[in-house]
């Protein structure tokens, strides 16, 4: 199994500056990916953000399966944190869904200072997510305006910066942060596939070859539909058949497996192969059981 370990110098910066803001804070949105929604959920988010209430939304909801989707939402979902799937590209209700969710986890804070005689103030929110979760799409389509740098590529954001999004809401926009060790190496699998991970690093073949193993796994026909793999294909002939399939040859007529799985990553991670969620949710509760 392929070793997989980012964690760059500014993630390290990003994460400190996360910490000293909490406490300017009164709830988290967290934007964690639907096709991967516990690799992509980061563990020290849990230490940093503590009792405040969280908004998780599953972005890019187009791409992943919709019947797996509805498990996890339930799975996620408890008294302190609500759980919303949303397109943020296409989906025209998505601002108005995070601002209602919004305000319904901090209705309590704004009750008190009612209560109290204090004017009701926006809801400050600290919106976090590992590189290229969509978290910064999430902003933009709730600012309404291009606010927030995006890019299909990890490690745009590199700052802390305030946004009014909403009269009732402001959101303070962090840069994606991974976390300095994955315990689990088929987290780090997984992170890689979906493009949360600089490819600079990467044995891209390897983490191509997971990816159609694990597509496999749970949706065999479409491999079938696609490249002609069978049930029972050998996974180093993978790219080899992607490569013959895609007419992806050397200028000898062999089979450019280094082209098929950078060809066969694209596919997937764009939705051309279907909707696809890759770690599902009965099995990871079954894991954690034993």
């Amino acid at each position: 199994m392929v070793n997989i370990q980012w964690y760059p110098g500014h993630m390290e910066k990003a994460r400190r500056d996360m910490q000293d803001s909490l406490k300017a804070v009164d709830m988290i949105i967290e934007v964690r990916d639907a096709r991967i929604p516990l690799a992509s959920a980061n563990p020290m988010l849990d230490q940093m953000a503590k009792d405040k209430p969280r908004l998780i939304v599953l972005s890019k909801a187009d791409l992943a399966d919709p019947d797996e989707t509805e498990k996890w939402i339930k799975r996620l979902s408890g008294d302190n944190a609500m759980v919303l799937a949303l397109d943020m590209q296409h989906d025209k209700s998505a601002r108005k869904q995070v601002i209602d969710a919004a305000g319904k986890l901090t209705e309590a804070r704004r009750n008190r200072m009612i209560a109290r005689g204090i004017r009701p103030r926006a809801m400050r929110a600290m919106a976090c997510g590992i590189p290229n979760s969509g978290k910064s799409t999430l902003i933009n389509r709730i600012a309404g305006k291009n606010t927030a740098k995006t890019a299909d590529k990890p490690g745009v954001t590199r700052s802390l910066t305030w946004i009014h999004a909403d009269k009732t809401l402001d959101l303070l926009d962090t840069p994606g942060v991974l976390w300095p060790k994955f315990d689990d190496q088929k987290t780090g699998q997984y992170l890689a596939v979906t493009g949360a991970i600089n490819e600079d690093i990467l044995n891209l073949k390897e983490i191509a070859v997971f990816a159609a193993d694990t597509v496999r796994s749970h949706y065999p026909q479409t491999l079938k539909d696609e490249y002609g793999i069978e049930e029972d294909t050998p996974s180093e002939k993978y790219l080899e058949m992607i490569a013959q399939k895609r007419r992806l040859l050397k200028e000898n007529g062999i089979p450019d497996e280094e082209r098929a799985a950078v060809v066969f990553l694209h596919e997937l991670r764009r939705g051309a192969l279907g909707r696809i969620t890759l770690e599902r949710c009965d099995e990871e509760a079954e894991d954690l059981q034993q």
